[in-house]
């Protein structure tokens, strides 16, 4: 029987394996580990990519988020309005850098921060507005920008998830006053371990970022601020430079293994994912909707299909929200969805056979 993994790390690995090692040996001949060239290089190769003004790697993508929201320097307590339907770091990220997650709902139709539940969310304690660009699809910016800039509100991208994602023709990236970027293995562009990205609209939050990455460190015997040891490893830079070059061309086989999707369930009883007028999604999900997603996570086991269910239980139900300060809005379009999601692989290595196989497994369930 044919095997479909959710994820296929391997053959991320094979295309850049002769890139990769040759560049290992010269890190090792040269042990310039610390910010090394290859950070360096990367630094300016995925800033310029990103099309933003500055930006930066560091350890991870929760890192890169608290770095992005500390850089702003809010004042304690602050709160910022974030989606319940994200991975766990986003709540993370506003608490590790002294805040407070007011969660509000989502778009049923893209699962992005819905612009229409930001104003009632709102005090004067709010400092930020951070959208998630779920599964790769971009938030609606504009939107949330008009009440943001009324308000006097930073808005900062969580796009741990958009690389390559485009919103009216902009990459993600560069569409608010800062963005954090995870470079986890399983992600479009992926580290073989850890990595994060900041990129900054303003010089002077750049530099701050800069400071808080590495001990406030200044000079060989100067600290300014206290900051943090969350610096990017330059092994992981290698491997992020030899995969950038071929991010566009590995979202354009998502977009077409998505749209093979949509067409073969078209006539099926699911949800298939829905994409905004001014959005290019780079599929780092394909989540369908479903009443018996139960059954059919696993019957697709059970024909060696992989899926996965992202996220099964929204972050306001989270057993460590009981233990934090926090305010959650009414979530009934997060909760439906969590209930009813399912990730289907959708990945630029699947081979025409695995394809087939995921489409096939699927449409005999529904027959059966």
């Amino acid at each position: 029987m044919i095997e479909v993994p959710l994820v296929d790390l391997r053959a991320t690995y094979l295309p850049i394996r002769d890139r990769v090692l040759p560049a290992f040996e010269t890190a090792f001949d040269s042990m310039q580990l610390f910010l090394g060239p290859n950070i360096q290089a990367f630094e300016k190769e995925f800033t310029e990519y990103c099309q933003a003004p500055f930006g930066l790697g560091c350890s991870s993508g929760t890192d890169a988020a608290t770095l992005a929201l500390k850089a702003f320097d809010f004042a304690p307590g602050f709160e910022a309005i974030v989606p319940a339907h994200t991975f766990f770091a986003t709540v993370e990220s506003v608490v590790h850098a002294g805040g407070v997650p007011v969660m509000v709902d989502i778009d049923p139709q893209t699962y992005c921060l819905d612009p229409a539940k930001i104003e009632s969310a709102i005090t004067k304690k709010t400092a930020a507005i951070m959208p998630v660009h779920i599964y790769g699809h971009p938030a609606d910016i504009d939107a949330i920008h008009d009440i943001a800039a009324a308000r006097g509100l930073k808005v900062i991208e969580d796009a741990a998830q958009a690389h390559g994602a485009q919103y009216k023709g902009r990459p993600a990236g560069c569409l608010a006053d800062a963005a954090a970027f995870s470079f986890y293995f399983t992600k479009n562009l992926g580290a073989f371990g850890e990595a994060g990205f900041c990129t900054a609209r303003d010089e002077a939050v750049f530099r701050r970022m800069q400071l808080l990455r590495h001990h406030g460190h200044v000079s060989k015997f100067e600290h300014e601020i206290i900051g943090f040891n969350m610096r990017i490893d330059e092994l992981q830079a290698i491997i992020l430079r030899a995969k950038l070059p071929d991010l566009d061309a590995n979202n354009a086989r998502r977009r077409k293994i998505a749209t093979r999707y949509d067409e073969a369930f078209a006539d099926l009883d699911v949800v298939t994912p829905k994409v905004a007028d001014y959005a290019e999604p780079n599929y780092h999900c394909y989540v369908i909707q479903m009443g018996r997603r139960d059954e059919l996570h696993q019957h697709l086991s059970d024909c060696k299909v992989g899926t996965g269910i992202h996220y099964k239980t929204p972050i306001h139900k989270q057993p460590a929200m009981y233990t934090i300060e926090h305010r959650a809005h009414p979530m009934p379009v997060t909760e439906r969805v969590c209930s009813r999601c399912l990730t289907l692989p959708c990945y630029p290595e699947m081979t025409e056979q695995q394809i087939a196989h995921v489409i096939e497994s699927i449409r005999r369930f529904f027959s059966a």
